[in-house]
């Protein structure tokens, strides 16, 4: 089972060579493939072969493209997941509203609900009408209790002054976490044989990762946490790095410990056998680890 999250942060070469990823410094290192979970690629000082590129997939391998200021711009997705994803494209076309509607309810309620969990572990008071809006949730969210809730929520933490849209460190980090967490969904996604693109609530037609988008909404509380434990003041590599590492924190799912890559892995899956199953209770949410 792969398990590592590589980060290449300086000038190198990568190429394959019999299973192996070879890292070209001024020294060569060499790392197996089947043990790489997640590959940064950093810096745009980074020369990659093809033949590589293509090992990485077939290994279903996340890989990560920096830009020039080192935030995460893009990533490889493989056209095919899985053998029968022509099948799994036309139930996922297929999916009713009702359905989507249902497990939508689900997801934003289990948001709103790891919110106040948060805020309730910090000492912040406002976890009680977190706590109310849990109760609130309609189906579909009708009446916008995430949005409320992501108000009072974020005020919370950081102070009535705080707004998503400023740029700070803060939220440099948060969308860096954010982007690293949403990108470990796609590559679930894709392994299960579905679009990115087709949501259950996100429908944006400029976002290519409406589906990622939608499930990655209840794990958002993880990256909140360490932004708040991290306290930047700045946001460069040492506190990137500081941020990836909560791929590797472990959570409660279905009664087990698992790092946050397999946690995925798991709750992923769940999502589509309850949509295909129409079942809700199959949904397996993680549960932090303190």
């Amino acid at each position: 089972m792969s398990w590592r999250t590589v980060v290449i942060s300086n000038s190198a070469k990568l190429d394959y060579q019999m299973g192996y990823m070879v890292v070209r410094r001024d020294t060569v290192t060499k790392i197996h493939i089947s043990e790489i979970q997640i590959l940064m690629i950093e810096s745009t000082a980074v020369s990659l072969t093809a033949a590589l590129l293509c090992e990485l997939q077939k290994q279903k391998v996340k890989v990560i493209f920096c830009d020039e200021k080192r935030n995460p711009c893009s990533e490889l997705v493989g056209y095919y997941g899985s053998h029968d994803t022509s099948e799994k494209i036309r139930n996922q076309i297929a999916w009713s509203s009702d359905t989507k509607k249902l497990v939508w309810t689900e997801i934003v309620t289990e948001k709103i609900r790891n919110q106040a969990l948060f805020l309730h572990e910090i000492g912040k008071a406002e976890a009680e009408m977190l706590d109310e809006y849990v109760k609130q949730v309609e189906p579909g969210d009708e009446t916008n209790r995430e949005g409320h809730a992501a108000k009072v929520y974020f005020n919370a933490l950081f102070g009535k002054k705080f707004t998503r849209t400023a740029e700070n460190s803060i939220n440099a980090a948060l969308n860096y976490g954010y982007g690293i967490i949403l990108s470990t969904f796609n590559r679930e996604i894709t392994a299960n044989g579905y679009l990115t693109q087709i949501g259950l609530f996100h429908n944006n037609m400029f976002n290519p990762f409406n589906l990622g988008s939608d499930l990655m909404e209840p794990l958002r509380t993880i990256v909140d946490r360490c932004v708040v434990n991290l306290k930047p003041e700045k946001f460069e590599h040492e506190e990137k790095i500081e941020i990836i590492k909560i791929l590797q924190q472990e959570v409660n799912i279905g009664g087990r410990n698992e790092i946050l890559t397999n946690a995925i892995k798991i709750y992923t899956k769940s999502v589509f056998d309850a949509i295909n199953d129409n079942d809700l209770s199959e949904i397996k949410f993680y549960r932090y680890e303190l």
